[in-house]
């Protein structure tokens, strides 16, 4: 099972302070690795840092705002600076933006593909010239969403930057790849963030007559996607990439499956 461990590996994780980039952070100091965390608010970056340290592994905390190049490539140097190398590149952060394509001004248009897709970008490239240079490849990761798969007619510029990242991903995996360089995409579906439980988006885990509903009809915790991401960084996944990874149990979200989420009981 050493094949799945990432023992000593040095990992940045964007958009690591929260949610789903905290639980992948924090999975990937369990796997073994110490973890750079970025993202802009500094405060949620060194509680994270602080939480992966009691866990007997190095954390550097960086804030970052990954949609300004020279704030990624401060990132970037700063995890050479503290560990000498680079091994994993989570391009994690993002955000929903605007809803409402047709009120909506260009700049709230660049906002939202900047957060979402641009800033993928940013990072796989900082992070792939530190890789080739290093000369014995490394593994990028892109969080994208099942509404770049589908579609989310009330976050349309975030499900088409999504989109992108997943075409961003395969055609960097194919660059890459005589590098040694693997580069997949996560899309996770709902995933239920601390943030959506305390604001009271996250389904009962029982029906309306009372009977529990089973794990895989229900959204995806944070864990779930942080343990996809933890076999893609791993030497179990060597031979993987260019790959998009869907991680939703059975609960879709697309209009059409009414069915399935009125047989978990979700449809009141």
């Amino acid at each position: 099972m050493s094949a799945f461990g990432l023992q000593d590996k040095i990992a940045i994780v964007t958009g690591g302070g929260s949610g789903i980039g905290e639980a992948i952070s924090k999975a990937y100091a369990e796997a073994g690795a110490h973890v750079v965390v970025g993202a802009r608010q500094q405060e949620r970056l060194d509680r994270v840092a602080g939480e992966i340290r009691e866990m007997g592994r190095e954390s550097l905390a960086v804030a970052t705002d990954v949609t300004i190049p020279e704030q990624v490539d401060n990132l970037v140097q700063k995890t050479l600076d503290a560990f000498g190398r680079l091994d994993i590149m989570v391009a994690n952060a993002g955000g929903g933006g605007f809803s409402g394509v047709m009120k909506a001004k260009l700049d709230d248009w660049d906002r939202t593909v900047g957060l979402n897709l641009d800033s993928a970008f940013l990072c796989d490239i900082a992070a792939a010239k530190v890789m080739i240079e290093q000369g014995d490849g490394g593994k990028i990761i892109n969080i994208s969403s099942t509404a770049g798969i589908n579609l989310n007619p009330r976050l349309e510029a975030y499900a088409a930057a999504k989109a992108g990242m997943i075409n961003l991903t395969k055609s960097l995996a194919l660059i890459f790849a005589e590098h040694s360089i693997n580069v997949n995409c996560v899309a996770p579906g709902v995933t239920v963030t601390p943030y959506m439980r305390q604001r009271g988006f996250a389904p009962p885990a029982t029906r309306k007559d009372g009977t529990v509903v089973p794990p895989l009809l229900l959204p995806n915790e944070p864990e779930h996607v942080a343990d996809a991401c933890v076999f893609l960084a791993s030497d179990a996944a060597a031979h993987v990439t260019g790959e998009l990874m869907i991680v939703r149990g059975m609960f879709h979200m697309e209009r059409s499956n009414d069915v399935l989420r009125d047989r978990a009981g979700l449809i009141r």
